[in-house]
């Protein structure tokens, strides 16, 4: 890697967690600059404009949380385990990482005023709730799960239940409520078993 792609991605890196946290309005370039201990040359030498940084910050937060998701499912060996395996990550996530979800932190901020970051959470979305899908697809093909259960729809529902039980959690800086929301949706999970 150049220099000046190492010097981006330190960038990136660290200016991640603050704009998870204070949001893409909220963050200045004096925050990024006090973060990285780079002049606001620094910055915009490696960067058009903060809509950049925010864009490639999106992408790495998500990059992080499709890593931490695919070594979940391969860890696993059948659908049912991998489905399970991802939700107990899920609530494990819910209070250290970063400061909440990143499609809802740039989604909720991103509706009314950034289209092209809100088609970025639209397709992180689809990606998500499309991957819960095919589990129980897979799960229905596999034999585990009843072949009643429409995968679309349950996996539209455990996204937006887990979601929910994020923001409850960053809400009250505990994770008792997403607890509740996982054990519910493996009880559910557990009736559509074969």
């Amino acid at each position: 890697m150049a220099t000046a792609e190492k010097t981006r991605q330190f960038i990136i890196e660290k200016a991640a967690s603050i704009i998870n946290q204070k949001g893409m309005a909220g963050t200045s370039i004096s925050d990024i600059m006090a973060a990285t201990k780079l002049a606001k040359g620094g910055i915009y030498g490696n960067f058009e404009n903060k809509d950049e940084i925010c864009r490639e910050v999106f992408a790495y937060l998500m990059k992080g949380l499709n890593d931490g998701i695919q070594h979940v499912l391969l860890s696993k060996p059948t659908p049912k385990e991998k489905l399970l395996a991802l939700l107990d990550h899920y609530r494990d996530l819910a209070v250290n990482n970063m400061g909440g979800c990143p499609m809802q932190n740039f989604g909720t901020e991103s509706d009314d005023t950034d289209p092209f970051i809100q088609g970025l959470v639209q397709d992180a979305v689809k990606l998500t709730q499309n991957r819960l899908s095919q589990l129980i697809k897979d799960g229905i093909q596999a034999g585990q799960f009843k072949d009643s259960v429409n995968p679309k729809e349950m996996g539209i529902k455990i996204f937006a239940l887990v979601e929910g039980g994020i923001l409850t959690s960053r809400v009250f800086g505990n994770n008792q409520q997403m607890k509740l929301v996982i054990n519910m949706m493996k009880a559910e999970i557990e009736a559509f078993s074969v």
